[in-house]
């Protein structure tokens, strides 16, 4: 009586059929996290570094032009034309310009103004384009929204209530004599 039991018990212990979905089923998730994460870091690291490379080119520009008066939104534009890998450079990119005496050191402000598409468009911060032989300090924030923002890397990032990043960029130049 106990070995009719036990024969079918130890038939289906030592049955092998379903081991290898089993493992599939337990590693699988992990790997899509390791590959969902890298694709994630990979694209945030391209548009860093086209972010960080838009602005030196920019900067150049401002530094060199000499006489030449850059608002905002036409530094803001160099910046977008330059960068190629940013989506909607134009409403997610805000940029800040700061004039820095070094002789009479302050410290700049270390939070970044970050445009919010939900509330009202802000004006401007601070932006003077500074005068020649003056030091500036020009900084870029430009928000996006991650691809798998509820997976891996991108459920970790820090977010608005949007869900949307922030990447920052700065330099500082002095403008060239006129």
């Amino acid at each position: 009586m106990i070995t009719r039991i036990l024969h079918p018990i130890r038939k289906f212990r030592a049955n092998e059929d379903g081991n290898a979905t089993v493992e599939f089923a337990l590693i699988i998730p992990v790997f899509l996290m390791i590959l969902m994460s890298t694709v994630e870091l990979g694209l945030i690291t391209i548009k860093q570094s086209m972010l960080e490379r838009a602005m030196d080119l920019t900067v150049r520009d401002l530094r060199l032009g000499t006489g030449a008066d850059q608002q905002h939104d036409d530094i803001r534009d160099s910046i977008c034309a330059r960068s190629g890998f940013i989506d909607n450079c134009e409403t997610s990119l805000r940029l800040e310009m700061i004039q820095v005496d070094p002789f009479n050191w302050t410290a700049i402000d270390t939070t970044a103004d970050c445009i919010n598409a939900v509330e009202e468009v802000q004006p401007v911060r601070s932006f003077i384009s500074g005068q020649s032989n003056e030091l500036m300090f020009i900084r870029a924030c430009m928000k996006f929204t991650p691809i798998f923002p509820h997976w891996g890397l991108g459920d970790d990032l820090q977010k608005d209530d949007e869900g949307r990043v922030s990447l920052f960029a700065s330099s500082a130049f002095v403008q060239e004599p006129r």
